[in-house]
Parts: C-alpha cells; sequence; structure tokens
C-alpha cells in the first residue's frame, strides 16, 4: 500500500483533527488523530493490519499483544492473519498488565502492535509486560507513527506511515499562548 493511499484512508474517515488539544502523553498539539474514525472500517483495519502481519510474517511471532483500547483490535487482526492468539495488557494502577486468562509464556516470541505512536508510552508499557511474563519481543509494529523519530524501544519498528505532526509542551505550546481553547480527546486507557 502506497503512502498516497494511507493518506486517502486517514482523509475518508475523517482521522485527522485540527484545533488545540491534550494529549495522553500531556503534551499539546495542533493536529490529532482519531484512531476510531479509522478503526471503524473494519475494511481500512484489514488492510492496514495487513502491512504488520506481512511485514513481521517470516519473523516466527506466536503471540501478537496491544494495549487497550485501540491496540485489542489490531492484536486481534494482525493475530488473525499470522494464525496465532492476539492478546491485550490492560492499565492497572499505572502499567500494563495482561489479565483476564490472557498471558505469555516464557520463550513466547511476541509481536507487539498499536494504533498511534507519539512519545511511545503505551508501545513500551506492553513490551516491559511482554519480556517481564518471559516472551521475547520481535518487534513492534504500528498503523501511523507520528513521532519525530528518536524513540529507542529496544526492538525494531514498523510503522505504516509516518506522519509529522508537531507536539509541545504545555510552557511552549503556541495555542495556549494564543489562548485558543485546549480539548482532550480520546480516554487515555
Amino acid at each position: 500500500m502506497l503512502p498516497d493511499e494511507i493518506e486517502k484512508i486517514l482523509e475518508e474517515s475523517k482521522a485527522v483533527l485540527h484545533g488545540h488539544f491534550l494529549l495522553t502523553s500531556g503534551l499539546h498539539s495542533p493536529t490529532y488523530l482519531e484512531k476510531f474514525r479509522l478503526l471503524q472500517f473494519p475494511s481500512h483495519t484489514v488492510r492496514l493490519c495487513s502491512l504488520i502481519a506481512d511485514h513481521f510474517r517470516e519473523s516466527g511471532v506466536q503471540v501478537v499483544a496491544g494495549p487497550t483500547l485501540g491496540g485489542v483490535i489490531l492484536a486481534f487482526e494482525v493475530a488473525r492473519q499470522l494464525g496465532v492468539r492476539g492478546i491485550y495488557a490492560e492499565r492497572v494502577d499505572g502499567t500494563r498488565v495482561f489479565r483476564r486468562g490472557l498471558s505469555i509464556a516464557s520463550g513466547d516470541r511476541v509481536l507487539v502492535v498499536d494504533d498511534i505512536l507519539t512519545t511511545g508510552g503505551s508501545v513500551r508499557e506492553v513490551i516491559n509486560a511482554a519480556r517481564q511474563a518471559g516472551g521475547h519481543v520481535l518487534g513492534a509494529g504500528v498503523l501511523i507513527d507520528r513521532s519525530d523519530g528518536d524513540l529507542d524501544l529496544r526492538t525494531p519498528l514498523f510503522s505504516c506511515y509516518r506522519l509529522a505532526i508537531p507536539t509541545y509542551p504545555p510552557d511552549q505550546c503556541p495555542e495556549c499562548k494564543k489562548g485558543v481553547p485546549l480539548s482532550r480527546p480520546g480516554g487515555g486507557l
């Protein structure tokens, strides 16, 4: 799938919002990607997940793990395409854990997936949970990488699409200085 095709999917799903947003990371941004506007379309989700599955197909993945909430959908679909288990890690007391009978066995080869990568917090948390369970993390796959590229996840990263969107600490945010009202989209689960 070409970048132009992914841009068209983002446009058609109206996933790119403009304004003044408080991100889960605490940073501010004039642009927000509403992943659920994209994930509501199974055909788009399947196509993007196939890019991740195809990239890691020959690596011997045994388990695909994602964070709640959007990562549940992606873990399921990438796992379905690879013919392996798909699980998710929930946030409990500030850390990601596998619950509800979902687990990673010692030595399991794990692929971590997520929707939007900004600071890498959720991906790192799932990687850590997988490693603490004894899993061997083979890599991470995300739909959209909006990080600045300086993230060190200590595992190979594949993204379907890279999108440069500025983020600012609150005290350096141009929108705050202009008095533009701040909105907090998403749920931060």
